[in-house]
């Protein structure tokens, strides 16, 4: 059952029988105004009475308008928490948009959403929006997906460059400078050491690495200036899921990323 999304459209339904009330309202309110002007006292009282019947069908339409979003707080929590990914999963399918889990959050390339319960809000790219609306979610997701992401490839690539010499050196003496191809490192490697300051692996998840990863992949900028180049290994680690990155892309398919290697020219 779509719960969020019936219920939203009821709600959305009761306020535009409501506004309908008000409108018919507004309307004998006129007549009763014109009746006084024109100083006929028979369509003075036609006017009130028709003016009473409709303030009678108003507050019926208030009451209901009212009463039209029917969950508690606990209600709406718990269903955030347990149902409303599906939910939306089911919204993007009939979108034909694809919506997929990813180590608790939920991934429409190039977005990566994370439901917040307790705060009735969904981030997305880290962006705190309230619409939790499926229908209206969605939306934002194809908007998201069919306008240009920026993304710095040769920028991310420098900083992969970066912390993989330093790990290259760390563990030989004969360094990638003094070797043409580099060994495979684990990117798990790569990001811890990235993240490694205090509160930048809340900020830049394994999910976000993994989409960077992506991004840079699929724009083929592979390299630098110095002429050190990158290449990426899916298969000696994918045995473990620890240490695999993982992204989907536009096409529904699931990339994945172990290990990273550069290779300096002659």
């Amino acid at each position: 059952m779509d719960r969020f999304e019936q219920t939203f459209s009821n709600a959305q339904n009761a306020a535009e029988s409501t506004l309908i009330q008000a409108r018919n309202l507004a309307t004998r309110a006129r007549r009763l105004q014109k009746a006084a002007k024109d100083g006929t006292i028979a369509n003075i009282k036609k006017a009130q009475g028709e003016l009473e019947s409709a303030l009678r069908e108003l507050s019926h339409e208030v009451d209901k308008a009212v009463r039209s979003w029917p969950l508690e707080e606990e209600e709406e929590e718990r269903y955030l928490k347990d149902g409303y990914a599906a939910e939306l999963q089911r919204a993007a399918r009939k979108r034909r948009l694809t919506i997929r889990e990813q180590e608790g959050k939920l991934v429409s390339y190039p977005s990566i959403v994370e439901v917040r319960p307790g705060e009735r809000a969904v981030t997305i790219d880290k962006k705190k929006i309230r619409t939790l609306r499926p229908t209206r979610l969605v939306e934002i997701l194809i908007r998201n997906r069919d306008k240009t992401r920026r993304f710095r490839s040769t920028t991310f690539l420098r900083s992969l460059h970066s912390v993989y010499s330093e790990l290259v050196k760390a563990q030989s003496t004969a360094g990638l400078y003094k070797a043409r191809q580099g060994p495979v490192l684990p990117l798990l490697r790569i990001y811890m050491l990235l993240t490694s300051l205090p509160g930048v692996r809340r900020n830049y998840t394994r999910t976000d690495f993994a989409r960077d990863l992506y991004e840079l992949d699929r724009s083929g900028e592979t390299t630098l200036k110095s002429g050190a180049t990158v290449s990426f290994s899916a298969s000696t680690g994918t045995r473990s899921t620890r240490g695999v990155f993982s992204f989907i892309g536009p096409d529904g398919q699931i990339a994945q990323y172990y290990g990273i290697r550069f290779t300096r020219k002659d």
